[in-house]
């Protein structure tokens, strides 16, 4: 794998922000989180005039064999309908996008069909979506085929991807954050679309927290007891062969090797893109947005690998999902919402942006006590 130089943030300047969100015209820490969040970015751009440019929000889409195995209530066509609806502007997360201004980027990394044949040779729209007006020119803007593979292969019985594969995946993700980066962006979200990828998500926060698998794994798209009862059993008998496979015996005397293979064995095409994108937007300074529990899977993966990217990352939401707020707490990271969201897409951090915007207009934007003739009174 591919390695990344993430500069932890440097906190000499930490003085000087503090005394400038200290002098705005307000009791002393009263805006919370907002002061909390202006730091962080001051820190990562290293000015007291923070800005958020040109927002980008990557959509990436991939199917997993372990699906296979009847472990989500989402049967895996879901995966390429709902893909193909994206293109067509009718997704919650086009209306996120479209309603906070960002560019968004829908990516096949692993989805099993021929998406590029059916978005790129076809402009047609459905009538309820609000884009009817869009070309097929900008369909292929919205669009990329950046497909590893037809889905990963079932990692009951194997590794989900190759050496190679993870690699490449790696690689498409690193080329994402750039080709956002080169347009301007500094803060860059990241979504999923996978039938079944809560099952890799629940096996990573299991072997990376040291947690019991039984609490990690939930619902998903919806199974019920029975489902959920099944569900476990499977992802016990995957995790039991991988720890007793020689991939992982090889693998014990060097925890980032072990780490990438445990990344490789069950992550999903477009759950290993995101990690790339992740590490590679944290490498660049850019602001990274972290969605639901399998958004935030993928961060304590990363994480795992290059501890430092935290620093770089803001946590949208904790959703519903079993086991998402104990993951958030193993990475010391505070959500900034709570909805009850599940939807995945990178939906719960969108709707988190306004927040992190006002962070930003907060330290740029209301007035000192000397210049409001106020007295500062602590």
């Amino acid at each position: 794998m591919r390695a990344f130089k993430i500069e932890p943030l440097e906190r000499d300047f930490e003085t000087a922000i503090q005394q400038k969100i200290d002098n705005l015209n307000k009791p002393k820490g009263s805006l919370g989180r907002l002061e909390e969040l202006a730091m962080q970015i001051c820190l990562m751009q290293q000015t007291l005039e923070p800005r958020l440019s040109h927002p980008c929000h990557l959509l990436l889409g991939g199917d997993h064999g372990i699906e296979r195995e009847g472990v989500s209530a989402t049967p895996r066509c879901v995966t390429w309908q709902q893909m193909v609806n994206f293109t067509r502007g009718g997704g919650g997360v086009n209306m996120f996008c479209r309603q906070h201004g960002f560019k968004l980027r829908i990516v096949d990394v692993g989805v099993d069909y021929d998406l590029a044949s059916i978005v790129l040779s076809s402009p047609r729209r459905e009538k309820s979506c609000s884009v009817l007006t869009s070309s097929q020119r900008e369909v292929e803007a919205l669009f990329l085929d950046r497909k590893i593979a037809r889905g990963t292969r079932n990692f009951l019985y194997e590794p989900a991807m190759s050496e190679e594969e993870l690699e490449q995946t790696i690689e498409v993700g690193v080329a994402l954050a750039d080709d956002c980066h080169r347009e301007g962006c500094n803060i860059l979200c990241i979504g999923e679309m996978g039938a079944a990828n809560t099952s890799p998500s629940s096996i990573w926060m299991s072997l990376f927290c040291g947690i019991p698998l039984s609490e990690c794994i939930g619902a998903g798209s919806g199974l019920d007891g029975r489902g959920i009862s099944h569900k476990q059993r499977v992802l016990e008998e995957a995790v039991k062969r991988f720890l007793s496979s020689e991939e992982t015996t090889t693998a014990a005397t060097r925890p980032s090797l072990k780490t990438a293979e445990t990344i490789r064995y069950f992550g999903g095409f477009e759950m290993v893109a995101a990690i790339g994108a992740m590490l590679r937007a944290a490498e660049l300074r850019m602001l990274v947005m972290v969605d639901g529990f399998i958004m935030t899977a993928c961060a304590l993966a990363a994480c795992q690998l290059y501890p430092e990217a935290k620093e770089y990352m803001i946590f949208g939401h904790c959703g519903d999902e079993s086991g998402h707020r104990r993951m958030l707490d193993f990475l010391q990271a505070k959500p900034l919402l709570s909805l009850g969201l599940r939807l995945g897409e990178g939906t719960g951090a969108l709707c988190a942006y306004p927040i992190i915007d006002s962070a930003v207009r907060m330290i740029n934007e209301m007035n000192n006590f000397r210049n409001a003739n106020i007295t500062k009174y602590f």
